[in-house]
């Protein structure tokens, strides 16, 4: 993709990884992503907001070549992550007098990670505003949203946010504005999911700061541009409302058709009662979907057999992901199986100290279920959806994007 003008003096000079298909080595990929990086020309200088992952710093470089650019005074980095940094030395090998503008954290973050010289880096304040001429920028300190040196930046004039990995998407595509609102929201959704919901307070408080500031177009660091953004903003209310929505996730495993009948049992009984139910079979399924449930679920019920003893080890990774995302969850609860003895249960409890969850009475069978099993399975069933009664229901919310 070309270098592309977004509005009047800004450009979009980034690149898309088509192919790339994990993050972190953890993150699931199964539509690319994008590192976008923007140029702002005002009438007396000239600032690069972000850059790119360090494999893709040649393309940076061409789209300054082909815009012509032969001078950039400020080199923005509103987060020191190698996807949105990395390039920098790149840049500055070859833009000399660049200085770059970061918060103070974020400095010392660029020296260690990047050995970045120290003289060659300029804090700004929150709120500081810097002058291109006829363009004002404004940074915004926004601590915790994800890392702790993150900031965002506002172009007044043009009312454009460029807000990091606020709001952004893990999504190649080669439409700068993504036309497809439902593949767009998806994206976004399961991007907050993996990402950013473990922050979700810290998010609360800074959507609450944007209030003051009137947007019109936001330009993440990854994904599509947002030229209405009120679409975005509108999605990430709902993720963030403290309130979930009256579904159940279930995540699970079955070595020998135990588990499985007591999770096929649970889940047309909740189903029978009005309550939403996402199952997830750990075998093969996609890690972000099932981050991307936890986002609105009122409920989780972990779905275990034991092994010698313990859960089953993707069981307890799905336990372990859980409690790293921190979703606003209320309830858990256990159904599983075991042979001879099993610590499964009390193992998993001990596994989710981030979660604050009213814990409802577990369901553990010897070998296969028996009748007395399925009567408490039915007891669980209708305890969650007692617990989930005046909760909204999920139709129409899961897939249909707010309007515009």
């Amino acid at each position: 993709m070309k270098a592309r003008e977004i509005r009047p003096a800004i450009f979009w000079v980034g690149a898309v990884d088509w192919d790339r298909r994990t993050f972190d080595e953890l993150i699931p990929l199964p539509d690319g992503t994008s590192y976008n990086a923007y140029i702002i020309k005002g009438s007396e200088k000239t600032a690069l907001i972000d850059t790119v992952d360090p494999p893709k710093e040649d393309i940076l470089i061409e789209h300054l070549d082909n815009l012509g650019i032969n001078d950039i005074d400020y080199i923005i980095c509103n987060h020191a992550e190698q996807d949105h940094a990395g390039a920098i030395p790149r840049v500055l090998a070859k833009f000399s007098r660049s200085k770059v503008l970061c918060t103070p954290k974020c400095k010392a973050m660029l020296i260690d990670h990047l050995h970045i010289p120290p003289d060659g880096i300029t804090t700004v304040e929150d709120r500081q505003v810097i002058s291109l001429g006829d363009k004002n920028l404004e940074f915004i300190h926004a601590p915790w949203v994800h890392w702790p040196e993150t900031m965002l930046t506002y172009l007044r004039e043009d009312k454009v946010l460029f807000p990091c990995d606020f709001f952004g998407a893990h999504l190649a595509t080669s439409e700068l504005f993504l036309t497809d609102e439902c593949q767009l929201y998806e994206s976004a959704k399961r991007y907050y999911a993996e990402i950013m919901m473990p922050f979700r307070p810290n998010i609360q408080k800074n959507m609450e700061r944007l209030k003051e500031y009137d947007i019109k177009m936001i330009c993440p660091s990854h994904g599509p541009i947002h030229e209405h953004s009120e679409f975005i903003i509108n999605a990430y209310r709902e993720w963030i409302a403290d309130e979930p929505l009256n579904i159940v996730v279930l995540p699970y495993i079955s070595m020998h058709g135990s588990t499985r009948q007591m999770v096929k049992y649970l889940v047309e009984s909740l189903a029978e009662k009005g309550v939403s139910v996402k199952q997830f079979d750990l075998n093969d399924a996609d890690i972000g979907k099932l981050a991307m449930s936890l986002v609105d679920a009122a409920t989780i019920v972990l779905g275990v057999p034991t092994v010698a003893v313990g859960p089953h080890p993707k069981v307890a990774y799905a336990t372990f992901l859980a409690n790293m995302l921190r979703p606003k969850t209320r309830f858990a609860s256990i159904i599983g199986s075991y042979g001879w003895g099993s610590k499964a249960k009390e193992n998993l409890i001990e596994m989710v100290p981030n979660l604050k969850v009213e814990l409802i009475e577990p369901v553990m069978c010897k070998g296969m279920p028996r009748q007395a099993d399925f009567e408490a399975l039915e007891k669980l069933a209708l305890t969650i959806a007692e617990k989930h009664k005046g909760l909204k229901n999920p139709a129409g919310l899961e897939h249909v994007p707010p309007k515009l």
